[in-house]
């Protein structure tokens, strides 16, 4: 007679640990629900053509890293929609009239040289898409320095985008209502800032992403560029321009929440939002080219490890460690002699 044995598993992870239903697949599948109202408000601005560098992008990811993982003999890790996230990220930080296989280079760079080279999801110390956005930039500067508005491949007309009109001291001839539905020239993604709120909310209501760190830095933007202004415009009206051009809104929602490159203390994430402000403006006011938010998440992605370190909270009933200052090496050695001889001393007679 055969008995049924139950199979017993022992779960050896770090501890404590928390039961939860969500699992990577299912968040990445939220993140791309949350960028639906984004690729909607760019088809209707640019055309259907948008979706081919999307459609390049996503494929060319997916691609990238199912070949890199099978070349290394490691598992196969593309049913987790993390590559499709990437590369749908990396084409929406891209102009409208993009060809389609600069964002295959872009997704090769981002998943292989930043994702997969240092052991795939959640290891990446950057973020691959805006990784691979400052590869390309730095790459095909005249491409991506390109920006139309209408239809592409239909009416499309060469124009500025708002920020290159703020910063080169020009009146900006769009109204804060074109700017806030995505009535304007940009990155596929970044025109519309209702539709990223749309997402924004969607992703906080189902508890994808915290309010920190998008708050800390929309924040940080409004409140240093309402202090400082510039000249030609009021205060106020410098701020709002600065909140509904470029890609705030795309890089403090879906960007600078990446979980692997943020900080994941409470104060930590607010700190690390408001250095991604205050970078941006400062890349605003100083840099070379008008939008900032891809460097200044790229800069505090490097930080975040600091930032926890700063803020990191000792465990419940542990003692802190006590350091002494020693005048000398030879002082030192003498307490640790000390020390030894009274434990070997304590041990020789229990």
């Amino acid at each position: 007679m055969t008995e049924n044995k139950e199979r017993i598993v022992l779960d050896v992870a770090y501890q404590p640990q928390v039961k939860t239903s969500r699992d990577t697949k299912s968040i990445m599948l939220d993140v791309i629900i949350a960028l639906i109202p984004a690729v909607i408000a760019a088809v209707l601005q640019f055309g259907a053509y948008v979706l081919v560098p999307i459609a390049a992008s996503v494929a060319s990811a997916v691609l990238f890293e199912w070949a890199y993982r099978k070349l290394m003999k490691k598992d196969c890790r593309i049913g987790d929609f993390s590559a499709c996230v990437t590369g749908l990220l990396l084409a929406l930080v891209l102009p409208p009239s993009t060809p389609w296989w600069v964002p295959v280079v872009g997704t090769f760079f981002a998943i292989v040289v930043v994702k997969q080279l240092y052991g795939g999801i959640g290891k990446n110390f950057l973020n691959p898409a805006l990784a691979g956005r400052a590869f390309l930039l730095a790459s095909y500067t005249t491409i991506l320095g390109t920006w139309t508005t209408g239809k592409v491949g239909v009416d499309a007309v060469t124009s500025a985008t708002p920020l290159s009109y703020l910063y080169s001291g020009e009146a900006v001839p769009f109204s804060i209502g074109d700017m806030f539905l995505g009535s304007i020239p940009g990155s596929i993604g970044e025109i519309s800032t209702l539709a990223l709120l749309i997402g924004g909310a969607y992703l906080l209501i189902r508890k994808v992403i915290s309010w920190r760190i998008p708050v800390a830095y929309i924040g940080s933007v409004a409140i240093l560029t309402l202090i400082f202004g510039h000249a030609g415009y009021t205060n106020a009206q410098w701020m709002v321009y600065n909140l509904l051009s470029g890609g705030l809104f795309l890089g403090a929602i879906f960007m600078a929440t990446d979980y692997a490159t943020s900080p994941v203390t409470l104060n930590g994430q607010l700190l690390y939002g408001f250095g991604c402000g205050a970078l941006t403006v400062l890349i605003r006011y100083f840099g070379g080219f008008p939008e900032g938010v891809t460097y200044a998440i790229l800069i505090m992605n490097l930080c975040s490890w600091a930032i926890d370190k700063a803020f990191h909270r000792s465990q419940f009933g542990a003692k802190k460690k006590k350091y002494v200052r020693y005048e000398n090496k030879a002082d030192k050695y003498e307490k640790l002699a000390e020390k030894y001889r009274e434990k070997a001393g304590a041990d020789k007679y229990e």
